[in-house]
């Protein structure tokens, strides 16, 4: 594995993870979905659980699949997004009462969405950096 190519593509990953969090639960589906309380460690937890999903991408990606083109990374990152959102989603259920199969729904399709664009991002980097 190399190790910069994990190192850089997983902080961009992370990166853009972070941004796309903010876009589609900060702005698109603000009214959709409970808004964290703020806090003093609020953002910096939601900052580095992206941070870690982009570095859990770019690991696959740099040691295990050799992904180095933004096309092969949407794809790989949408599939990963189906079975992380639908593994996240299906505990939420089962623990959350007030969350609905509805809200599960969108936010696996957003999971898929979002896994996609950090996978694509994650590939570019991996195949500019050789």
């Amino acid at each position: 594995m190399k190790t910069k190519n994990f190192l850089v593509s997983g902080i961009v990953g992370g990166i853009v993870d972070f941004l796309l969090g903010w876009l589609f639960y900060g702005i698109i589906f603000a009214s959709t979905f409970p808004q964290p309380e703020e806090n003093s460690n609020t953002m910096i937890m939601i900052f580095l659980g992206c941070m870690t999903f982009g570095l859990f991408v770019a690991y696959i990606f740099t040691k295990w699949a050799q992904i180095t083109t933004a096309m092969t990374g949407l794809k790989a990152g949408a599939t990963i997004g189906l079975f992380v959102g639908l593994f996240y989603n299906f505990f939420n259920l089962a623990m959350n009462t007030e969350f609905t199969f509805e809200l599960a729904a969108i936010d696996v399709g957003i999971s898929i969405v979002m896994s996609a664009i950090i996978g694509a991002a994650v590939g570019a980097v991996n195949g500019k950096l050789g």
